[in-house]
């Protein structure tokens, strides 16, 4: 048994959470019984989980000190970090801002994985980001694009995505080329809407600062001085990525994202993303980050969902 007590009764609550929603979280993610009384807890259990229930209830109270305002994602996030690492020290995660949204909310890392990839963006030119739905691998890069261009590191971006389920000849698709293309590029655009005034958005686009144009879009280019994502690459063909790859100019990043476990080509097509795993490894300047499910910030079934596949997959 441990008591616990905070001074700050606005703070308290907060971390608490609606109906002591927070407290719940932790009581079922430790395996800790949790009393509280005003500003104070009475925590039961075993030892060790009991220390671990602690230190995250100490460190987000710090963190709200340091005016930082969480979401439930990130408090579920916050959770699965300390179950995972009880050596992490989540102020080093959440007070990395990367960019701010229309909202003045910040966007920050929520777990170790992402602020390695945050980390790893800044030093390399191209950079690829491998792993399940749901990690922020595309979010994070498009928050990085966003700092880079408000910065005045660059002068472009670029967003884009290969339109495999259409074999990217669109053709038969009803409407002009642009209601054609839009529902495979409409995860970008809700990213950038999310981050951005619509409007605002909008200029840059009709502007060309922001471009959001499926892969075949470009062939025959070279970009300089432009931050470029290439999402959902597990879907290109190895052709495609070559010439994603050869399309980087001087003072580019380019940002490769995707799960090789979700690819939609042809069985007979080997994808772009599999292949540069296997042969761009070594070379200096491009580097691999990779998630794992345990990395989901999504809703907390998302992780569930991905551990049941995976174990069904296991059992083949």
């Amino acid at each position: 048994m441990k008591s616990v007590e905070f001074e700050n009764p606005a703070l308290t609550r907060d971390l608490f959470g609606h109906q002591n929603i927070n407290l719940d979280k932790i009581s079922e993610a430790f395996d800790v019984k949790i009393n509280s009384r005003g500003n104070s807890l009475l925590l039961h259990g075993d030892s060790g989980n009991i220390i671990l229930a602690e230190k995250l209830l100490h460190q987000f109270y710090h963190l709200m000190e340091n005016n930082f305002c969480f979401s439930d994602a990130d408090f579920d996030a916050a959770i699965t970090t300390i179950k995972l690492d009880n050596h992490t020290r989540l102020k080093d995660i959440f007070l990395t801002t990367i960019y701010k949204t229309v909202k003045n909310k910040p966007i920050t890392p929520r777990n170790p994985a992402q602020k390695k990839y945050t980390e790893a963006i800044a030093k390399n030119d191209i950079l690829f980001s491998i792993g399940p739905a749901g990690t922020g691998k595309t979010y994070i890069a498009m928050a990085l694009a966003m700092a880079a261009f408000s910065r005045g590191e660059i002068k472009k971006i670029v967003l884009t995505r290969p339109a495999v389920e259409a074999g990217e000849a669109l053709g038969f698709l009803p409407g002009d080329l642009a209601q054609k293309i839009n529902p495979y590029l409409r995860p970008l655009y809700d990213a950038l809407y999310d981050m951005m005034d619509i409007e605002k958005a909008k200029a840059l686009i009709e502007q060309d600062i922001i471009e959001i144009a499926p892969l075949a879009f470009m062939r025959g280019r070279t970009l300089n001085n432009a931050f470029i994502i290439l999402d959902e690459a597990q879907n290109t063909t190895s052709e495609q990525m070559k010439m994603f790859l050869t399309r980087i100019g001087y003072g580019s990043k380019a940002i490769i994202t995707g799960d090789i476990t979700q690819t939609d080509l042809p069985s007979r097509k080997k994808s772009g993303l599999v292949e540069a795993k296997n042969i761009l490894t070594r070379i200096k300047g491009i580097e691999f980050i990779y998630f794992s499910k345990d990395d989901v910030v999504r809703h907390r079934l998302v992780s569930n969902i991905i551990d049941a596949y995976e174990k069904k997959q296991d059992r083949k």
